[in-house]
């Protein structure tokens, strides 16, 4: 049901999706839904908790707190790719967000403090010297994320490019145009 309901939003828009669209797709009655869950709202809370919570589990692994700023960094960025091709739906519901109700709001805001959590690990990494020093951190924050969250809008799973070797091409394109030179 979830899932299908995420489809809806990303095709029709959160809030041109009105109970009736969403059970004439999930072939089911309005009634039936709200047996499930009381309310849209609940449904969206659901679909971005799915994509927030694999983005916010990142920062709490091992890899992402120990070792090396740049390492830490390339993981971050690596297990973000990873979550956004596993759940690929539920990202690009959170990456067109517009901040129209309070659920929207306050997902927005998480995802603020994910990509400040990023910022400041290349903040971290530029102090170490591993980073370049000419290029602002929120400036190479936002076009990191730019490239990663574009990945919605053109990332066919299952196509010629792995998830893995997608990952690979992203760091390399990245990784080599910001360490610091020898």
């Amino acid at each position: 049901m979830l899932l299908i309901a995420v489809d809806v939003f990303n095709r029709h828009g959160y809030d041109a999706t009105s109970m009736g669209i969403l059970a004439e797709n999930l072939g089911i009655s309005k009634s039936a839904i709200y047996h499930h869950v009381p309310s849209k709202g609940d449904l969206l809370k659901l679909a971005l908790e799915h994509a927030l919570g694999g983005l916010e589990a990142i920062l709490e692994q091992p890899e992402a707190v120990t070792g090396a700023a740049d390492a830490r960094l390339e993981f971050v960025l690596r297990q973000t790719i990873a979550v956004l091709v596993d759940r690929l739906p539920f990202v690009t519901l959170l990456l067109r967000l517009r901040g129209n109700t309070e659920i929207e709001r306050d997902a927005l805001e998480r995802r603020r403090a994910f990509d400040h959590k990023v910022a400041a690990l290349i903040s971290a990494a530029r102090e170490e010297g591993t980073l370049r020093q000419d290029i602002d951190p929120r400036t190479v924050t936002r076009l990191l994320f730019g490239t990663i969250n574009s990945i919605v809008e053109w990332y066919k799973p299952g196509g010629s490019l792995s998830p893995q070797r997608l990952a690979d091409d992203v760091i390399t394109m990245a990784f080599d145009g910001l360490h610091a030179s020898a």
